[in-house]
């Protein structure tokens, strides 16, 4: 297929965590597909290489990476070894449901170091990255329409992504003047293998209220938070940074 000039990312290096699976994994192949050479990473180290051997078979470049993001010095050496980054998409999180009563420390704290440190560690390396070499590159990070609403039993949840918009923005005007771009992306519901694990009643609960309330009459697929992530990664995308993009299906529509 045919890519257009300002979504080609011929001879870029792009860097993926959480590509194991669904939104990471999706937006890993779609890179891939633009021409980059596809870093897979994800602690599902098997997922990981699953992803970079189906880049392959379609043609392109990959190499997968067993990689924990709430590894600091881990994830230092897997970016380093990754060479010179034109693109860091940070996808890699959890979620974790219980009402604010119930919730633990230790639940609260894993949480935060996959969804905030995990994304704050990969923003930092992937700019360090950048700047050393001198690469205008574009980070963009996964935040949640669930930051936007109170959802019960979503706090750990909510409060991370809402933190990760904030980084994003802070992020955006800290380096900015080395031409790096720094935007995020807050998906609304989506088919993946995080919502899957609900019970399916309550799964197809939570979709038809989706349904109602979108006025496209349907939930999202990986594959629609992909191309978001690929928009902000390319050059279609050049004058925009710190900004938020909500592929949601219209269900909510925040200033």
């Amino acid at each position: 297929m045919a890519t257009l000039p300002a979504y080609d990312l011929t001879g870029r290096t792009a860097f993926v965590t959480g590509a194991a699976s669904g939104i990471g994994r999706a937006t890993a192949l779609l890179l891939a597909e633009a021409g980059a050479t596809t870093h897979c990473a994800d602690r599902d180290g098997q997922g990981a290489e699953e992803t970079a051997a189906l880049i392959a078979r379609a043609g392109g470049t990959a190499h997968p990476h067993l990689l924990d993001v709430t590894d600091r010095t881990a994830l230092a050496a897997a970016v380093h070894a990754a060479g010179p980054l034109h693109v860091m998409a940070a996808i890699a999180g959890v979620m974790h449901t219980s009402s604010v009563l119930e919730t633990r420390e230790e639940d609260f704290d894993r949480v935060l170091a996959v969804n905030f440190k995990g994304v704050l560690y990969a923003c930092q390396e992937a700019a360090r990255s950048m700047i050393d070499a001198g690469v205008p590159g574009s980070i963009v990070t996964m935040a949640s329409g669930a930051m936007d609403t109170a959802s019960p039993g979503l706090l750990c949840y909510s409060v991370t992504k809402a933190a990760v918009v904030q980084l994003t923005k802070t992020l955006a005007t800290e380096v900015g003047p080395y031409g790096i771009r720094v935007n995020t992306v807050a998906p609304g519901w989506v088919r993946t293998p995080m919502t899957d694990r609900h019970e399916p009643a309550a799964q197809q609960q939570a979709e038809a209220a989706m349904i109602r309330h979108s006025p496209l009459g349907r939930v999202g697929e990986a594959q629609d938070i992909a191309h978001a992530v690929l928009h902000l990664a390319s050059d279609a995308s050049a004058f925009t940074t710190g900004q938020i993009l909500r592929p949601n299906g219209g269900v909510a529509m925040p200033w």
